[in-house]
C-alpha cells in the first residue's frame, strides 16, 4: 500500500502524514514514513540544493530534472523495496508535487512531465493521494509562522516564490485530483488538525481494511 500526501506550502500534510504513520505504527502496521525531495542520502544531498533560496537562478529544466533524479534514487532504494517487502509506504509529496510545481506553476508541458515522472519512479504510483487544499494566502502564512516557530533563518526557495505562481500550483493540484480521481482524495485542509486526520483514518480503513 502506498499513500502520499500533497498540497502547497503550509497546507499540513507534513503533520497528517506522520500522525497517519504513528498512528498505523500504533496498531503494528508495519509502515515506514519517508519525504520528497530527500528520503535516502543521494536525495538529501538533492535536496538542499533544490530547497535553497540562494539558488535563486536554478532554470526550470535543471530543477524539473534534480526532482526526478532524486525520486528515482529514492524509489530505488526505499519506496519499492518496502512494497515488495509488503509494507505500507507512507511519503510526504511525490510524483504531484511535480507536476503542479514544475508543470502548472512553471508552465512546463503536463503530459511530458507525467511521462518522465513515470519512467523516473519505475512505473510506481500511489494507491491513495491525499490532497489538503487551502488558500494560498492561508498557507503562506502558515510556512511563516512554522519558519518563524522552528527558528528557521530563511524561507525554502518554494516560499519566496509569488502569490500568482502558488495559485497555478493550488490550481494543478486541483486540476490533477480531477484528472486521477480514481486514487485522489481531497480534504478541506482549513479544518481543524483532528478533524482532518479522522477524515484521512476513516478514508484509509475503508479502502484497505486495515
Amino acid at each position: 500500500m502506498f499513500i502520499t500526501f500533497e498540497g502547497i506550502e503550509g497546507c499540513g500534510k507534513t503533520t497528517q502524514s506522520r500522525l497517519l504513520y504513528e498512528k498505523l505504527k500504533e496498531q503494528n502496521v508495519s509502515v515506514i514514513y519517508s519525504r520528497e525531495p530527500g528520503g535516502c542520502n543521494i536525495g538529501d544531498k538533492l535536496r538542499k540544493i533544490l530547497l535553497d533560496p540562494k539558488n535563486v537562478g536554478l532554470d526550470q529544466r535543471t530543477e524539473l530534472f534534480l526532482y526526478l533524479a532524486a525520486r528515482s534514487q529514492h524509489v530505488k532504494e526505499i519506496i519499492r523495496p518496502a512494497l515488495e517487502e509488503k509494507k505500507v509506504v507512507i511519503v510526504d509529496r511525490f510524483n504531484d508535487s511535480t507536476i503542479a510545481y514544475q508543470g502548472y506553476g512553471r508552465e512546463m508541458d503536463i503530459d511530458q512531465i507525467i511521462n518522465f515522472c513515470d519512467y523516473a519512479c519505475y512505473g510506481i504510483w500511489p494507491d491513495i493521494t491525499f490532497l489538503i487544499d487551502i488558500p494560498v494566502e492561508l498557507g503562506l502564512n502558515r510556512a511563516i509562522m512554522r519558519n518563524s516557530r522552528e527558528q528557521k533563518d530563511r524561507e525554502s526557495r518554494f516560499e519566496l516564490e509569488s502569490i500568482k505562481f502558488h495559485s497555478k500550483v493550488r490550481a494543478g493540484f486541483l486540476e490533477l485530483s480531477k484528472r486521477f480521481k480514481e486514487r485522489f482524495v481531497v480534504i478541506n485542509g482549513e479544518d481543524t488538525i483532528d478533524d482532518i486526520f479522522f477524515k484521512i483514518l476513516d478514508v484509509v480503513y475503508k479502502k484497505f481494511a486495515i
